[in-house]
């Protein structure tokens, strides 16, 4: 692997990644991490034999540093390490909202900035991580970082300016099927099924139709209308969903989440 890795952050993002780029090869010993509670430093310490340091000591030593911090830490960060990072490395951030061009003015060279917003769906490996590049990231920088993020996920490359509609499709999506799977468990038990039998039924479908979807390339027009056969009950159950506008329902959600993806966006402009 070769890159040291400064690892600023150590909550369950942070781990996450963690955990993944020591599964991908990487060893304890070319990952620092920082964690300003020394209780949770500890745990991190003896569960994968990693070394831990101060903010700006991590950032001296690393070829890689990653940003794994809530985004209203952001700032304050920023103005801790801004003066010691270098145009030899670089930096990912994982903070949500967070413009590359907001970090960039915190650092007194060019440095190379590559922001990534990924899903919760990185404690299981499943993530879907979109990465834009910063003004001064090369293509190499982005294949360090599909590098960094593909061992939790899959990567996708998208210009800065579509990661508002990044975040409300997949960074807020698994809220989403969370949601569905909620109201679908509900009517399992209005029709007579009992709570868990209902549980385990929805989440089995959801896993083989996103398997489906995945693995057939097909689209989901085609995929649904090989479920409903005519005067049947999935045509029924849609016609239903369409009489009370469930396709509209979600344009509009999406919309309001990309609008106030900008919103939170727009203070650190």
């Amino acid at each position: 692997m070769g890159q040291r890795v400064a690892l600023l952050g150590g909550g369950k993002m942070g781990e996450a990644l963690l955990a993944g780029m020591l599964r991908a090869g990487r060893t304890a010993a070319d990952v620092v991490v920082t964690e300003r509670h020394a209780e949770r430093a500890a745990e991190l310490r003896d569960r994968y034999g990693v070394s831990t340091a101060d903010a700006v000591e991590a950032v001296k030593t690393a070829d890689v540093i990653l940003l794994a911090i809530k985004p209203q830490d952001m700032a304050s960060l920023l103005g801790e390490i801004g003066d010691v990072v270098r145009p030899d490395q670089l930096v990912i951030s994982v903070a949500a909202g967070i413009p590359t061009a907001f970090m960039e003015r915190h650092f007194g060279a060019e440095v190379p900035v590559v922001r990534v917003m990924s899903n919760t769906a990185v404690f299981v490996d499943e993530a879907m991580s979109a990465i834009s590049a910063g003004a001064h990231a090369t293509g190499e920088h982005m294949k360090l970082t599909e590098g960094l993020l593909t061992p939790v996920g899959e990567v996708i490359r998208v210009p800065e300016s579509q990661l508002d509609a990044v975040t409300a499709l997949s960074g807020s999506g698994p809220a989403y099927f969370f949601y569905l799977v909620e109201a679908m468990t509900d009517a399992g038990i209005l029709l007579g099924l009992p709570r868990e039998v209902a549980y385990k039924l929805i989440v089995q479908t959801a896993v083989g139709s996103a398997r489906m979807l995945k693995e057939t390339g097909e689209h989901p027009v085609k995929l649904r209308e090989a479920v409903m056969s005519p005067a049947g009950t999935t045509i029924a159950a849609i016609r239903k969903m369409e009489d009370h506008g469930v396709r509209a329902a979600m344009i509009a959600a999406l919309e309001a989440a990309r609008d106030r993806s900008r919103e939170l966006a727009s203070g650190h402009g």
